[in-house]
């Protein structure tokens, strides 16, 4: 087997393996509870599940989508997690290899997924997430992206402050709060990362995205305006996009207006 296989082989089986982790931290973070004490249990019928009954994403069909003890239906949402976090670990490794460049994206992708399910269930993003994950994401971008120090730390600065002020602009003009605290420093974490020239690019698709996902919910559900959608998963969907196509992307858009 050649050794690019193999590398892509680890790299799906990381992210399946990361994946099933996250699912924990999903479920147990906003409720505070500690994410390694106790064991995996069945939420149902509270027992553990043994490591048989714990292999990323062969467990779930095997057991045909429910506990063995209690047999209560298991979410999708926990293979389809694990699935999710191993795409994103191979395709890392088609675009950086099995490089530190590999480890830093995957870190960076592995907490935008904890924080888009962490938001589409709760509208939240934690502090305990994002608050580390600012200067985390800034130094693996200058020390390991390689990212220039004056571009990581102007992308966090005004990726912060720019979603901040137009949070302010949208609640002096609709007299209620459209953006959440947490949206301005995942922004902040996304622009330390990823650097200033992102954040256009960031959130166009973000803005694109979230749009075209209100509307759907207001056709389909008959919902109105006011009904919140979480933007977290928007920023998070932008920020992987410029992760893989976006420096592209605005090089090809500068080129051609030159």
């Amino acid at each position: 087997m050649a050794i690019m296989e193999i590398g892509a082989i680890f790299a799906f089986c990381l992210g399946a393996v990361v994946g099933s982790f996250l699912n924990v931290c999903i479920w147990r973070i906003p409720e505070g509870m500690s994410i390694v004490k106790p064991a995996s249990h069945c939420p149902a019928c509270g027992r553990p599940i043994h490591f048989y009954d714990n292999i990323p994403l062969l467990s779930y069909l095997l057991l045909r989508g429910r506990c063995r003890a209690c047999g209560v239906r298991i979410s999708p949402r926990y293979p389809f997690v694990e699935g999710l976090t191993a795409l994103m670990g191979l395709f890392l490794f088609l675009k950086f290899g099995l490089t530190l460049k590999f480890l830093a994206a995957f870190i960076f992708v592995s907490a935008l997924i904890l924080i888009t399910f962490i938001d589409i269930d709760h509208q939240i993003i934690p502090d305990v997430i994002s608050l580390p994950g600012i200067p985390i994401c800034f130094l693996l971008a200058v020390f390991v992206m390689k990212l220039p120090f004056m571009e990581a730390l102007l992308g966090l600065l005004i990726g912060g402050g720019s979603l901040y002020l137009i949070a302010v602009l949208y609640e002096v003009a609709t007299k209620r709060e459209g953006m959440g605290g947490g949206d301005i420093k995942l922004l902040a974490m996304l622009g330390a990362f990823l650097g200033w020239k992102s954040l256009l690019f960031i959130l166009l698709v973000s803005s694109l995205a979230g749009a075209l996902v209100g509307i759907s919910l207001m056709l389909i559900k008959g919902r109105d305006m006011k009904y919140a959608v979480p933007f977290g998963p928007f920023l998070s969907i932008g920020a992987v996009a410029y992760l893989f196509v976006g420096e592209c992307a605005v090089n090809l858009f500068l080129y051609h207006q030159l």
